[in-house]
């Protein structure tokens, strides 16, 4: 038993923290998911527009998410219909110099996606789906968010969620990094259940 809660508390703690896990995660999901298909997208065009000026398609090189080895990505497609290539050409008017400049945002949005749910992961320390409240406090606290107990699950809640989307909106993954790199001076470290956590996401 965690010393300085009664047995209710605890509970209500841990009920707490599995709600802002669960939503939590599920908010990044749903904004990663959306990154997902506009990178795959932006990969197909860009091969169909390598193709079109003869060339072997080479698009460049995908950017790891921070903290993982990952040296490819599985949503860029290899191959394109003529009617994915009339739906490029509509899609990009600036041709291949377009379909690059999006690659590269799409590629950035994306990264931070699945940065930030790494992020999640591993503030979740002991892999139980749910945020003890030292957990909350360190993640909030890595992030430069108000910490304090007394202000609710739905307000550290909405604090998170709108941290990941500013941070999203603005491509901060300096500022990721930072609070990630506290975690771990906080002794939070990726676990194996982690990674195949954040690999079933990527897929």
């Amino acid at each position: 038993m965690t010393t300085g809660f009664a047995p209710s508390s605890l509970a209500a703690t841990r009920l707490n923290g599995l709600d802002i896990f669960a939503q939590f995660t599920q908010h990044i999901q749903r904004q990663a998911d959306t990154d997902k298909q506009a990178f795959a997208v932006a990969s197909q065009c860009m091969t169909w527009f390598y193709k079109q000026q003869r060339h072997k398609p080479a698009p460049p090189a995908v950017q790891n998410i921070a903290w993982s080895r990952q040296t490819t990505s599985p949503w860029i497609v290899a191959d394109s219909s003529e009617q994915d290539g009339s739906d490029c050409r509509m899609r990009y008017p600036g041709g291949i110099d377009a379909v690059r400049t999006d690659f590269q945002r799409t590629q950035a949005f994306l990264s931070l996606s699945l940065t930030f749910y790494e992020f999640a992961l591993v503030g979740d320390g002991d892999d139980n789906s749910t945020y003890s409240a030292r957990e909350l406090h360190d993640m909030l606290t890595a992030l430069n968010l108000a910490s304090e107990p007394s202000l609710g699950t739905d307000a550290h809640l909405r604090s998170l969620t709108s941290s990941f989307d500013s941070l999203h909106e603005a491509r901060g993954m300096e500022a990721l990094m930072t609070g990630m790199g506290k975690l771990y001076d906080q002794g939070y470290r990726v676990t194996t259940a982690d990674k195949a956590h954040l690999n079933r996401v990527m897929e």
